[in-house]
């Protein structure tokens, strides 16, 4: 590519806030949130609008010059990492921050609209997003839906592809796809809105979307459950659900990820008196006239207690409690990231076979690799967990790009494979996961995603090296 007539075939339909080529202001984004992916970039591409877009990608196309679209900068699979050789320049969607319009069943929003904002501006409207993450203050709602991230709600109102009614996106030939309007019945075919949410970045750019709210909460509350085996929080979850709708997150945490995190995060304290082998954080919410959310954690508990599930709790009885018990959870990564290497994998089981994996299995990939500590916590409600394989202690700070480092990770993700389990359960596939996904994958998955990719990016400038060539 030409750098030089590619920007001159931009100057006309953008204005200038929209090209940067200083240097210093490119660099904080060309690399990925845990610092494993470097990437060049001459060029740092900001519109604001649609029609900015639609522009670039012509040019793009006309010029040969890869994009890689950016919301947040969060990946946690260097997805949003440029390629190392300059190839491609960064697509950054932050300035599409515009909310068109809100009200108490949906919201209209721009890409770049940041997780948080949109949480503040649905409470103003009388009603709440029902995706919540740790990384909900830098996370945008178009990297959301480009990944289908999941996070804690996913229990009750499943992943983003869920709350995706209807979106804006420019797709090759800057051709702009509009399903904004939310037809709820629409049989033209396979939903483009369905193969877009997901891709990464590579069929196109999502530039707004509209969004599923739900209800605004009146009343919340968690609970801090401490058991003595996976197992144990498996046979609540299932006792919970049985005897309620109104669970909203299950997260289990063993007590090696909280030890961690009274590290590593100042102002945070143990929820129980005596620390056990393994955490549940469960919700609960309450609409006008039920039982109030605390009381029926504790009513619930009580009986699972009884029945011998149930070890030690804490229930939260106010709002305030509640968020300090989700800073234990929402702090995880970051307390782990503190703690040194580690191979870490976002990996999905199907529900009953989580408690195995984190015990038998654990202690198989320990045993295979001696000197490393492997351990998950996560959302045991929808079966993913994030599993870490810690290096051993003479490890550099590299340890999981080493060749051991690698070989531990192939190990787990053929035991996740055989267990009819996913290598990438919300996180995507990245850069990070790209050739275990071309060994592991099923054949017609792959077989379908390449012509797909093809097809709809014939000229292959969407996000390159990232999910399947």
């Amino acid at each position: 590519m030409t750098l030089a007539s590619f920007l001159h075939a931009l100057q006309p339909g953008l204005a200038p806030p929209s090209i940067v080529t200083d240097a210093a202001d490119i660099a904080p984004w060309l690399t990925d949130w845990r610092g494993r992916w470097a990437g060049v970039s001459p060029v740092l591409l900001q519109p604001s609008t649609c029609d900015e877009v639609t522009a670039i990608v012509a040019a793009a196309e006309a010029h040969g010059v890869g994009l890689v679209p950016q919301g947040g900068n969060t990946s946690m699979v260097g997805g949003a990492t440029p390629p190392a050789d300059g190839s491609a320049v960064l697509l950054s969607l932050r300035r599409m921050n515009r909310i068109r319009a809100i009200a108490p069943d949906k919201a209209i929003v721009e890409a770049g609209v940041i997780l948080d904002t949109l949480h503040r501006e649905a409470e103003a409207a009388g009603a709440r997003f029902p995706l919540d993450l740790g990384a909900r203050g830098s996370a945008t709602v178009g990297g959301l839906a480009a990944t289908n991230a999941g996070g804690v709600q996913v229990l009750r109102f499943g992943t983003m592809r869920a709350q995706v009614l209807g979106m804006e996106a420019v797709l090759s030939g800057g051709l702009v796809h509009d399903s904004l309007g939310g037809l709820k019945k629409d049989n033209r075919g396979v939903s483009i809105d369905h193969l877009l949410v997901g891709a990464e970045g590579t069929l196109g750019v999502i530039t707004a979307l509209r969004l599923r709210l739900v209800p605004g909460r009146v009343e919340r509350a968690a609970a801090w459950i401490g058991l003595d085996h996976p197992a144990r929080a498996l046979d609540l979850l299932r006792r919970l659900e049985t005897a309620t709708d109104r669970i909203e997150a299950f997260e289990l945490i063993p007590a090696a990820s909280l030890d961690r995190v009274l590290r590593h995060i100042p102002m945070t304290r143990a929820p129980l008196g005596s620390p056990l082998p393994w955490n549940v954080l469960v919700e609960a919410v309450a609409s006008p006239g039920e039982e109030p959310p605390a009381a029926l954690l504790e009513r619930l508990l009580a009986d699972a207690a009884a029945a011998g599930l149930v070890a030690d709790a804490a229930i939260a009885h106010s709002n305030d409690q509640t968020e300090q018990l989700w800073r234990l959870r929402h702090s995880i990564s970051e307390a782990e990231r503190a703690e040194g290497p580690a191979a870490q994998h976002d990996i999905s089981l199907p529900i009953d076979a989580v408690p195995d994996f984190l015990t038998r299995q654990a202690a198989a990939i320990e045993r295979r690799f001696p000197g490393t500590q492997a351990s998950g916590y996560g959302h045991l409600g929808d079966g993913n967990v994030h599993f870490h394989v810690r290096a051993p202690a003479s490890a550099g700070r590299d340890w999981a790009d080493s060749g051991e480092g690698k070989a531990v990770s192939a190990f787990v993700h053929d035991l996740v494979t055989a267990a009819n389990g996913s290598i990438s359960a919300e996180h995507g596939i990245g850069q990070m996961k790209k050739d275990e996904l071309a060994r592991l994958g099923p054949p017609a998955r792959l077989q379908v995603l390449r012509a797909i990719k093809r097809a709809m990016d014939p000229h292959g400038i969407f996000n390159p090296g990232k999910l399947v060539d």
